[in-house]
């Protein structure tokens, strides 16, 4: 499928945390796909098929590698829609490669030479998402690992830095300065609203904070927006604290776009 992300309006990255079931990517595939179309809002589903980074030992990972490709590939095949998943070792982006159209690398794993050189050698598009503890401009070393393989198609993913051992902030200034690699910029914007590393060993959030991070982000230039959503976030087993309930997701998205718009006018200016 040919991914073009040139656009005059954002770009979305969604869907649930994890590929839990069959039944909640293709709901989640189905309305989200809708409401992009009805708003024509270029969109990427996005589920992943293994929770690598996870505190406790005990904490869900996923139903299996290929089972959850399967359901991922279906969702696209369903919709029409490209797919985007992460992957977290140089063996998982060949086989990962077959199923997706866009390889994310994780916020942690940002830094691993080996890992974005085999994303890069399949491809595909590559979305590197900005570790924690990286600054902006550090970020075009990542950039140049993918593009030393001869692959363009590159997208950088702001998620927060680090700030205290049980918070994240998002840096503004970030997006004019990632933009410089002359890439798309995109605003993971539940997972910046998580609170890491709680005494529980279970990741918490503020996701009612969720539209007021966006409309930041859409302000300061971003491309893309990434929301992670779930039918019933309080049952999600990954990421639920953080999520945005489906239901809320047509009333934000009709109200980004009018920010887009009034936006891409100020720019002009």
């Amino acid at each position: 499928m040919n991914l073009e992300i040139n656009t005059n309006n954002f770009f979305l990255l969604a869907g649930p945390c994890a590929a839990e079931s069959q039944e909640i990517v293709m709901q989640v595939a189905e309305t989200v796909s809708g409401l992009c179309q009805k708003f024509d809002i270029p969109f990427i589903f996005k589920a992943s098929y293994k929770k690598a980074n996870r505190s406790r030992v005990d904490s869900f990972t996923g139903v299996g590698m290929e089972q959850s490709l399967e359901w991922i590939a279906l969702a696209g095949k369903t919709y029409n829609i490209p797919t985007v998943t992460d992957i977290h070792t140089e063996a998982e982006a060949a086989i990962a490669a077959q199923y997706v159209d866009v390889l994310q690398i994780p916020a942690f794993l940002c830094r691993q030479t080996d890992l974005l050189v085999a994303a890069g050698k399949t491809g595909k598009y590559v979305n590197i998402k900005k570790g924690q503890f990286v600054s902006p401009e550090s970020m075009s070393f990542a950039v140049d690992k993918v593009r030393s393989t001869g692959n363009q198609h590159i997208m950088l993913t702001e998620r927060g830095t680090t700030f205290g051992y049980h918070d994240l902030v998002v840096d503004m200034r970030g997006f004019p300065e990632m933009k410089k690699n002359k890439v798309p910029v995109i605003l993971d914007v539940t997972h910046s609203l998580q609170q890491p590393n709680q005494s529980s060993g279970v990741t918490g959030g503020k996701p009612e904070l969720i539209e007021t991070l966006a409309k930041a982000g859409i302000a300061a230039g971003a491309d893309g927006l990434f929301i992670e959503t779930h039918p019933n976030p309080s049952v999600a087993l990954s990421d639920g604290a953080n999520m945005l309930a489906l239901h809320k997701l047509e009333n934000l998205l009709e109200k980004m776009c009018i920010l887009k718009e009034a936006i891409t006018k100020i720019d002009k200016l």
